[in-house]
């Protein structure tokens, strides 16, 4: 199959930089859960399927187990470094932040990522000086070039009113699960107000995990009108909430149809009403 020739739109970031609007994500579905430190070829194939068809945006962590197989997937492609917008994610190593930097550009064959993050707050306990402390460390990474641009993962907004209390650069980013049926109340809103985008993992939920529910009355119209799948129009309601989409399949076909959310625009009454109906169900997958 063939690249499909569409323009991914692009988020403007707080430090100058923009994000690509559709990611191609590692967690989930390719995470490993042993990670005993070999290739796990199919995950490369995967990830070198999502090149082939278009993607550019590769999300990944060092908890994901999947950098090794993205830096040889990046390699393989042979599609120039500077296509790409790679965001990986600190986890295990929390206690030396600019070590784990280093790690994960070795694993991912690169000098550089374009997107570093805090994958949890768990590490500080509750400790507002601990996150503090590590967003300082993440602010060292910054500054030593081998992050263009660092944010955080999955921080409610109490955890980003303590880091922004002593921050001299604001995260770009919180990445949080986020659909339909987990709006957050609030903390989108909140977090754009203070320069901070949203990525949203897991936005298919609505039909993956939690169907039956109020947005399935609303989808099937709303595929047919745009002749794209339901899937595709829950991904296009995140774009227009002007959040970043992650997603991933195994299946080319799949992959390149999701694409097509590139193409066209959802009407505000028609994000509203997705939005209505799901405030009507409450379903957290992961966070």
């Amino acid at each position: 199959m063939s690249k499909l020739n569409l323009e991914v739109p692009k988020l403007p970031l707080n430090d100058g930089a923009s994000i690509p609007m559709l990611g191609f994500g590692t967690g989930t579905a390719l995470y490993k859960k042993v990670n005993d430190g070999k290739i796990d070829r199919p995950t490369v194939d995967q990830v070198k399927t999502a090149i082939s068809v278009g993607y550019r945006h590769l999300d990944s962590s060092e908890a994901y187990g999947t950098e090794a197989e993205v830096g040889l997937a990046i390699k393989e492609s042979k599609v120039p470094r500077s296509e790409f917008f790679i965001t990986t994610k600190v986890n295990q190593t929390m206690d030396d932040i600019p070590s784990a930097i280093d790690q994960s550009l070795k694993r991912l064959q690169v000098d550089h990522v374009d997107l570093f993050l805090i994958h949890k707050p768990d590490f500080a306990g509750g400790d507002p000086v601990k996150l503090q402390q590590a967003w300082a460390a993440m602010e060292e990474v910054k500054a030593s070039g081998k992050a263009k641009s660092i944010g955080v993962s999955n921080y409610s907004r109490e955890q980003l009113e303590a880091t922004l209390q002593t921050a001299k650069v604001i995260p770009v980013i919180n990445q949080i699960e986020f659909h339909a049926y987990h709006q957050r109340d609030g903390l989108v809103q909140w977090a754009r107000e203070q320069g901070i985008a949203t990525t949203a993992y897991a936005p298919l939920i609505p039909i993956t995990k939690a169907s039956p529910g109020p947005v399935d009355a609303i989808l099937p119209g709303l595929a047919k009108k745009y002749a794209v799948n339901e899937g595709e129009i829950l991904l296009r309601w995140v774009l227009e909430n002007k959040c970043v989409a992650l997603t991933t399949s195994s299946k080319e076909q799949r992959l390149s149809d999701m694409l097509r959310i590139c193409t066209f625009d959802l009407t505000p009454k028609e994000v509203e009403d997705l939005s209505q109906a799901g405030l009507q169900k409450k379903f957290v997958g992961f966070t």
